[in-house]
């Protein structure tokens, strides 16, 4: 696959898995992307959640993609923004965020993008191949 054909992958398959680090353990949990483009990989989590002190304790991240035949993982770097306009897209998007914010309000949303991504891609008939790396 290549770099369009990988976003394009996981645009369609938005649910995935994300590895951060807390301390020396690893932590996995399934997330839903909000989206993939040339800029990065969009996702949002909430300032009193986990996620969020992990990500700013260690940067470094790895996503799992998959769907019934292909499985895309992506390593790569995690970078909170402060992009209004994008907060706003992604509350209205996603309306349901508002009430799980609660009395925190908007600010304890916290939109993050991973950059700096390298994507491989396994699948039953690529299983023996040596794995290959895409710069997304």
């Amino acid at each position: 696959m290549n770099r369009d054909e990988i976003l394009a992958f996981l645009n369609a398959n938005p649910s995935c898995h994300l590895a951060t680090m807390e301390d020396d353990q690893p932590r996995v949990r399934g997330m839903f992307m909000y989206r993939a483009d040339e800029k990065g990989i969009i996702f949002h989590t909430g300032d009193f959640k986990s996620l969020y002190s992990q990500v700013k304790g260690n940067k470094k991240v790895e996503i799992c993609f998959s769907s019934p035949d292909k499985q895309v993982r992506v390593e790569g770097v995690a970078e909170i923004t402060d992009d209004a306009k994008l907060k706003q897209e992604v509350l209205e998007a996603r309306p349901w965020l508002k009430p799980l914010m609660g009395q925190r309000g908007e600010d304890a949303l916290i939109i993050f993008r991973i950059t700096d991504c390298k994507a491989t891609v396994w699948s039953m008939e690529t299983t023996l191949e040596q794995k290959t790396f895409v710069s997304l």
